[in-house]
């Protein structure tokens, strides 16, 4: 200990020398059976982990059969091995991984709970905490004492404890909020000096960039978000900054929050509550994260029971909750918490956020996984979830499903929907086999058309957005094998007149047979795009276009159609510049077209489209030669 951290605990030294006594006589005064809380995450008191264990290897006899309980473990939990099994028993509300093993082979417990219910369990005395383990900031000149980086279940198990141990460590940086302790509430006083337990994000892969780009699209201007801890969460707030006025209300606050309030990307100057606040329960990053928090006035760590309650997230508008999860399956059920029957880490706030984010004005819930596991071989959308996984959360909590690979929205699609639109968002060389595998379930159509690998692959690098003449940005992508139940929608919207025109028919149904037409594509040798319009929530498809690549003469047939009330936009002419422009790219010399002679709109469409055109007439339909120009 350094001589100016000694010298600031004299006057409490003086004050209180019956908390300041020797190692031995503290940990003489846990009994057999007790209950020993220790705080978790970044916050855990390494020191006092490590002095009791050095006590009970000298006094072996001391007690027996002491329950250890926490959150999550970030650093060395020798308790948890079998060399302790007579004195310890450690039960964790979340499982982190240096308890994993010891969880999984029975020498340890686990207690599947929301973490916003853990405070009032204990306060009930269902879970009872006889000693705290905590780590604490030097006292201030009122004599309170910081939490720091863990305030969560801490404070409530300090008000329960029969006997509270703290650690003091000057390194412990003093946050505002709830996470505040009067050194007449300890019990007992250690100084010891160590750095905090740190986590340092690892490099993100091109995947996880991906991911994190796609969910950043979800996010608008003036949310509040939440997001979880590892690299997607790391991913998405890499992704945002190009946002303004996000605020934030979570339980984990890491590098990658305090980031974007650097940047000024989060100033929380749109909450709806705790305005102007950022606020979290705990947090887990490196030194400079910390030394950002020490006294900074615009953060509030909050008991979790306050920032994990549903009905408190509920109050916030446009509350976005970004989540991962470890396996989803075609109906929408999620598991964050276990493989199979291994049980992996935990609910945590998991479903608090989810839930809370569902009751908020304008709220959004985000689910992220990649879309594989154990280098490409094992796929995390699967048909069913694994015998014994713990479903975290239901069909109906689930709202929008992020991979590499896409967005898929949920809510409001019948099973059928749903697995189509997780199929399209799962890795393509598992597509094939959730085809298969969801016909045989009775999931989607039993005559699914499908085609596999590159040929059938998503290309979503044709994704763009183009502005019309009436200056609306339209947003146009290829269409999905999703598509088909809006693409249904699309066409039943068109009046006799425009299906006439479109298809030179007077058939005016679209069956599922028809529509495979349209949905299965083979992107090598036909190109179809759809204008989407719309929330994610309430998308439609506006318009289509299409040209399917005749090889004998290196052309392509086109055609497209826009909605009835979307017509004289300047969409259809959007669309046949960028079909025009995709056609070039791959080396096409022109487009064939069958066009009504009295459809003048359309025609006037192509005439304008920078062709050489040459015209034909039969039977009241001009067959057009568009030539591209050089």
């Amino acid at each position: 200990m350094s001589n100016n951290f000694t010298k600031s605990l004299d006057k409490f030294k003086k004050a209180y020398p019956d908390k300041f006594v020797s190692e031995d006589e503290i940990f003489s005064h846990i009994r057999r059976g007790d209950h020993i809380f220790v705080a978790s995450g970044c916050g855990e008191p390494q020191y006092l982990v490590q002095a009791m264990i050095r006590y009970v290897e000298s006094h072996p006899k001391a007690f027996f059969d002491a329950e250890i309980i926490h959150i999550y473990s970030l650093g060395l939990a020798p308790y948890a091995g079998a060399k302790y099994k007579a004195n310890f028993r450690h039960n964790s509300f979340f499982i982190g991984n240096s308890t994993r093993d010891s969880i999984n082979t029975g020498m340890a417990d686990y207690t599947p709970i929301s973490l916003s219910q853990v405070p009032a369990l204990l306060a009930s005395g269902a879970i009872l905490i006889d000693v705290a383990l905590i780590q604490t900031s030097l006292p201030d000149d009122h004599e309170y004492m910081s939490l720091g980086v863990s305030v969560d279940i801490i404070k409530a198990a300090t008000e329960k404890a029969k006997m509270v141990i703290a650690q003091v460590n000057p390194q412990m940086p003093r946050i505002h909020g709830d996470g505040f302790i009067h050194i007449k509430d300890v019990d007992f006083i250690i100084p010891y000096e160590e750095p905090l337990l740190e986590v340092e994000s690892a490099p993100l892969s091109e995947v996880i960039k991906t991911i994190g780009k796609n969910v950043a699209r979800l996010v608008q201007d003036g949310d509040t978000i939440q997001v979880g801890w590892g690299q997607l969460p790391n991913a998405v707030m890499a992704s945002l900054y190009d946002k303004k006025n996000l605020g934030v209300h979570t339980e984990l606050l890491s590098d990658g929050a305090i980031n974007l309030i650097k940047a000024g990307v989060v100033d929380n100057s749109r909450k709806t509550i705790d305005h102007g606040k950022t606020v979290a329960s705990f947090s887990m990053g490196n030194k400079s994260t910390y030394d950002f928090l020490n006294n900074n006035p615009s953060i509030s760590f909050r008991t979790i029971d306050y920032t994990n309650n549903p009905l408190i997230i509920a109050r916030i508008d446009n509350m976005v909750a970004i989540n991962s999860t470890l396996e989803i399956d075609l109906s929408g059920q999620a598991t964050s918490e276990s493989i199979g029957g291994i049980f992996y880490s935990g609910i945590g706030g998991h479903q608090d956020f989810m839930r809370g984010a569902l009751l908020s004005r304008n709220g959004k819930t985000i689910l992220t996984l990649k879309s594989t596991s154990h280098n490409d071989t094992i796929s995390r959308i699967v048909p069913a979830l694994k015998e014994q996984a713990g479903v975290t959360l239901n069909r109906s909590d689930v709202r929008y499903v992020v991979t590499e690979y896409g967005i898929a929205y949920l809510h409001g699609k019948n099973i059928r929907e749903r697995a189509m639109s997780l199929i399209a968002i799962a890795h393509p060389k598992f597509r094939p086999w959730l085809i298969e595998e969801a016909k045989k379930r009775g999931l989607i159509f039993k005559d699914q058309a499908f085609i596999p690998g590159k040929r059938g692959e998503y290309p979503a690098d044709l994704e763009t957005y183009v502005t019309t003449k009436t200056g609306r940005q339209i947003f146009i992508r290829p269409v999905k094998i999703s598509d088909e139940t809006m693409l249904k929608d699309f066409f039943y919207s068109l009046s006799d007149k425009s299906i006439e025109r479109r298809f030179i028919s007077s058939r005016k149904d679209m069956p599922h047979e028809r529509l495979q037409d349209f949905v299965v594509i083979d992107y090598t040798k036909e190109v179809v795009l759809v204008v989407v319009m719309g929330e994610e929530d309430k998308q439609y498809i506006a318009a289509i276009g299409q040209y399917g690549i005749d090889e004998s003469t290196h052309t392509a047939e086109v055609a497209f159609a826009v909605r009835d009330d979307q017509q004289n936009l300047g969409i259809g002419f959007e669309l046949l510049k960028y079909l025009t422009y995709l056609a070039k790219r791959q080396g096409l010399l022109g487009f064939e077209a069958d066009v009504l002679v009295e459809n003048k709109p359309m025609l006037h469409v192509f005439e304008k489209g920078g062709f050489d055109i040459k015209k034909k007439i039969d039977s009241g339909v001009y067959e057009l030669t568009l030539k591209f120009r050089t």
